[in-house]
């Protein structure tokens, strides 16, 4: 006959107390509490309809009442893990409702960034190669209802008009970020606000250029000049025609050449209003 032995320091798990559960004394509500910084794989699904295997960082967080000492934080990561790993704003959408809802929340807050890569075409040799841009969901679901939204951050060219107007030759230029974030019931693909982006800026960048390519990009920036203020309303003028964008907060920041410090613009619009 065998018998099994129950280490001294083990308890069942209904014997063990849920100090979290615990009522709070403090009458102090937390607007936000949860976990961050927590890496996870996804898939992203392009407009070219192929599939991108990445890596997204989580920020996860729900409103926890006065009366509560503590959240669930384990629930988090659960919810994680058992979501499908493709990336999308229906997903996401459904994330946010099951986060609320396993952890008994009337808010809940999700955010996700990660790297997404693009083939680009240089403009002359037509050589390919992977552009990558920084993009994030973020999402809200407050008393059941989730509200996303999708940002990237599309590195491309300004050359200053006061610079070429003044100068007798050349015109100082810099790399400038521009972040576009932009909520819709719509298909938006990120690829679209990345095209947006680089049509509007003085030239976009590539990651390979040969000779050919750097001379047609200078002059394309040279001949294309604009402000960061131009950038902003240019940008701005695009968003308020795209019909499938309800809302969108448009910046740029020129890294600017000549200064020590950046040039940097914002316009925000909700269409409904």
């Amino acid at each position: 006959m065998t018998t099994t032995t129950t280490p001294a320091n083990s308890h069942p798990a209904a014997l063990i107390e849920d100090v979290q559960s615990r009522v709070d004394s403090r009458h102090i509500a937390i607007n936000k509490v949860g976990i961050k910084d927590i890496s996870h794989p996804v898939r992203i699904h392009g407009r070219d309809g192929q599939v991108q295997h990445t890596v997204a960082n989580f920020c996860m967080t729900v409103f926890l009442p006065e009366q509560f000492k503590g959240t669930h934080m384990s629930r988090f990561v659960e919810i994680l893990n058992l979501h499908e790993p493709d990336l999308s704003i229906p997903s996401f959408r459904q994330l946010l409702k099951d986060m609320t809802q396993r952890l008994d929340s009337s808010e809940g807050y999700v955010e996700a960034s990660f790297p997404y890569f693009v083939m680009k075409t240089a403009p002359v040799s037509g050589v390919k190669s992977l552009m990558n841009y920084q993009a994030t969901l973020i999402g809200s679901c407050v008393n059941g209802t989730p509200v996303v939204s999708m940002k990237v951050v599309v590195p491309v060219t300004s050359l200053c008009p006061c610079s070429k107007k003044i100068s007798d030759y050349g015109a100082h230029n810099q790399r400038s970020h521009v972040t576009i974030s932009a909520q819709s019931q719509s298909n938006l693909w990120l690829e679209d606000l990345i095209d947006i982006a680089e049509q509007e800026a003085s030239c976009e960048v590539y990651a390979i250029l040969k000779r050919p390519d750097e001379k047609y990009v200078t002059e394309r920036a040279y001949d294309n000049p604009k402000f960061v203020e131009d950038m902003a309303r240019d940008l701005a003028i695009r968003l308020n025609a795209d019909e499938r964008i309800d809302s969108y907060v448009v910046e740029v920041e020129n890294l600017e050449s000549i200064h020590n410090h950046s040039a940097y613009a914002l316009i925000e619009r909700k269409k409904s209003q």
